[in-house]
C-alpha cells in the first residue's frame, strides 16, 4: 500500500487533533447534562415515585448501552482504518454490516425486552409500589431502542472518517427536541395528551427518529463520505468476515463495560453502610468525577480514530506521534480540570449538597482520588491505541484486572483501616495501577509488534 497524506503528517498535528476533540467532549458533556435535566423534569413534575420508576431502567440501559458501544467501537476502528486507506467502498461495507447487525440484534432486544419486561424488573427487585409506573416506561423505552442503537451507532462511525461536529449537531437536536417535549407530554400542555410516565420515553423516541430523519437529509446535502445513499443502503447486510471482525473488535470493549458497571454497584453496596451521608456524598463525587473523566475518555477515542486512520494509511510508524499528542493533551487539559476541582471543591459539592457536614465529606472525597483521573485517562489512551490495531483482548483483561484484583479489594481492605474515606484511596490506586500495566504492556509487548491492516 503506498502511503498517502494524513492528518498525522502535518506539522500542528496537535491542532488538529483539538479541532477534533474539542466537539467531542462537548458532545458527552451535553449528553451528561441532558440526561440530568430529563431527571429533573420527571423529579420535579412527577414526584419521587417516578424518579425511583425510571432510575430502575439504568441497570437495563447500561447492558444494552455494552452492546451498542462493543458494535461501535469495533466497527469505528474498521471504518478508521479504511478512511485511512481512502477505501471509501470498504467504508460503506464496514457501515452496512454494522447497521444490519445494530438493527437486527436491536429488534430483537426491543421484542424481548417488550414482552419480558415484568420479569426483567422483577428479577431486579423493583418496589412493587413503583411496578405500575416502571413497567410502562421500561416497555416503550425498550420499545424505542433500535432507533437508540442505530443513531449511537451512526454517530460514532461518523466520527471514524473524521467528523466529531455533525454528531455534536445530532446530540444538540435530540437533547432540544426531548427537553421541549417532555414536560409538554408529563403535563399535557398545548392539547397533546397527559401522557405521565411514559413522556420521557416518547420523547426520547421522536428525539431520535426526528434526528436520524435530519441526518438522513442533511449528510445528503453536504456529500458526506457516509451520507445514507443507495450506495451505502445496499451494503446494509450480512456479511460474515465483516461481522466476526467487528464483533472481535467490540465484544471485549462490552465485557468491560460490564465488569465496571458490577464494580460499580459493589462499591456502592459498601459505600451504603456508612449511612445517608456517605450514599450523598458518594453521588456528589462521582458527578464532578464524570464532568472531569470525559475530556479524558475523549482524548482516548480520539487517539484511536488517528491510530486507526495512520494504520489503514500504512503509517503505523506514526503512532507514536498519535500517543505522545493523546498524552501531551491529557495532562493539560485534564490537568487543568483536576486544579480547578481542587480550588471549586466547595462549589462544586454544594451543586449537589445542602448539608454543610456533607458538602465537607464530599470535599475530602474528591481530594482524595480526583488527581488520579491523568492517569486513568492516560491508561485510556494507551488502550485506545491498542484497540486501534486490533489488540483488544489483553488492555480488557488489564482494566479487569485492576478492577477486580486491586480497586475492590483494595477498597473492602483500606476501608476496614480508614473508614469511608479508604474507599476513595481504593480508587486512586487502581487508577495509578491500570496505567502503570496498560503503559507497560504497550511500551514492552505491543510496541514489538508488526501492526497489520485488519481490512
Amino acid at each position: 500500500m503506498k502511503p498517502h497524506l494524513t492528518p498525522i503528517d502535518e506539522p500542528n498535528f496537535w491542532r488538529i487533533f483539538l479541532v477534533f476533540l474539542l466537539p467531542l467532549i462537548a458532545t458527552n458533556i451535553l449528553q451528561n447534562l441532558s440526561g440530568t435535566i430529563n431527571t429533573v423534569f420527571v423529579g420535579q413534575m412527577l414526584g419521587v415515585d417516578a424518579i425511583a420508576a425510571v432510575a430502575v431502567f439504568f441497570p437495563i440501559l447500561f447492558c444494552l448501552m455494552a452492546f451498542v458501544i462493543g458494535l461501535s467501537a469495533g466497527s469505528t476502528v474498521l471504518v478508521g482504518q479504511a478512511w485511512g486507506a481512502q477505501n471509501v467502498e470498504k467504508v460503506r461495507q464496514v457501515v452496512g454490516s454494522t447497521l444490519f447487525m445494530t438493527f437486527i440484534g436491536g429488534s430483537l432486544i426491543a421484542i424481548f425486552g417488550v414482552l419480558a419486561a415484568r420479569s426483567i424488573l422483577t428479577a431486579l427487585g423493583t418496589d412493587p409500589d413503583v411496578m405500575h409506573l416502571s413497567l410502562p416506561y421500561v416497555q416503550w423505552m425498550m420499545a424505542g431502542s433500535p432507533l437508540l442503537f442505530i443513531y449511537i451507532i451512526y454517530t460514532s462511525i461518523l466520527r471514524g472518517v473524521g467528523d466529531s461536529v455533525t454528531p455534536l449537531i445530532a446530540l444538540g437536536m435530540t437533547s432540544v427536541i426531548g427537553l421541549c417535549i417532555t414536560p409538554v407530554l408529563i403535563g399535557g400542555y398545548f392539547g397533546f395528551p397527559k401522557l405521565g410516565i411514559i413522556a420521557p420515553a416518547i420523547a426520547t423516541t421522536v428525539g431520535y427518529f426526528s434526528v436520524l430523519l435530519f441526518l438522513y437529509f442533511y449528510l445528503n446535502k453536504k456529500d458526506h463520505p457516509l451520507k445514507p445513499d443507495r450506495a451505502l443502503l445496499g451494503h446494509i447486510k450480512y456479511d460474515a468476515e465483516l461481522s466476526k471482525t467487528i464483533l472481535r473488535l467490540g465484544i471485549p470493549t462490552g465485557i468491560q463495560m460490564i465488569t465496571t458497571s458490577v464494580a460499580g454497584l459493589v462499591i456502592v453496596s459498601l459505600v451504603n453502610q456508612y449511612g445517608s451521608n456517605a450514599t450523598a456524598a458518594y453521588g456528589a463525587v462521582n458527578q464532578v468525577l464524570n464532568y472531569i473523566q470525559f475530556p479524558a475518555l475523549s482524548i482516548g477515542i480520539a487517539a484511536s480514530i488517528f491510530a486507526a486512520q495512520a494504520i489503514g494509511a500504512g503509517k503505523a510508524d506514526s503512532l507514536s506521534k498519535v500517543t505522545k499528542t493523546a498524552l501531551s493533551l491529557n495532562i493539560v487539559i485534564t490537568g487543568i480540570l483536576v486544579i480547578l476541582a481542587y480550588l471549586f471543591s466547595k462549589y462544586l459539592m454544594a451543586l449537589f449538597i445542602t448539608d454543610p457536614d456533607v458538602v465537607v465529606l464530599g470535599q475530602q472525597l474528591l481530594f482524595i482520588v480526583v488527581w488520579s483521573i491523568i492517569f486513568f485517562g492516560a491508561s485510556a489512551i494507551f488502550a485506545s491505541i491498542m484497540r486501534a490495531s486490533g489488540t483488544v483482548t489483553v488492555p480488557m483483561v488489564i482494566n479487569i484486572i485492576a478492577i477486580v484484583a486491586i480497586e475492590l479489594p483494595c477498597a473492602y481492605l483500606f476501608s476496614s483501616w480508614w473508614g469511608l474515606a479508604g474507599i476513595w484511596y481504593g480508587y486512586a490506586l487502581a487508577f495509578v495501577c491500570l496505567c502503570m500495566m496498560q503503559g507497560l504492556y504497550y511500551q514492552f509487548v505491543w510496541k514489538k509488534k508488526t501492526v497489520e491492516v485488519l481490512i
